[in-house]
């Protein structure tokens, strides 16, 4: 005997031969598939998540570099904030 094969949320099992099953199957696939791509907030934290653990590996693998980068971004945003303040003032 076999062990069953994991099926995605938004997956259809195989083998369904029941008509009514088999729509509720899909339905429930098609449901869940809308929630996964139709969830914003979800999609945007698996991303942010997925590049703060990139970001993190970088800084322990590659320390100067992750150094000098920060304070790159640091003076580019400093130099466009006093840029945008010295445009204002005038």
């Amino acid at each position: 005997m076999s062990a069953p094969i994991p099926v995605p949320r938004t997956g259809v099992p195989l083998g369904i031969t029941d008509p009514v099953e088999k729509a509720r199957a899909e339905l429930k696939a098609t449901l869940a598939a809308i929630e996964e791509k139709g969830n914003l907030p979800r999609r945007v934290g698996r991303a942010t998540q997925k590049r703060v653990t990139r970001l993190r590996h970088f800084a322990r693998t590659e320390p100067v570099a992750a150094t000098a980068a920060v304070v790159g971004a640091a003076a580019a945003v400093g130099l466009a904030v006093w840029g945008a303040i010295r445009l204002y003032v005038r």
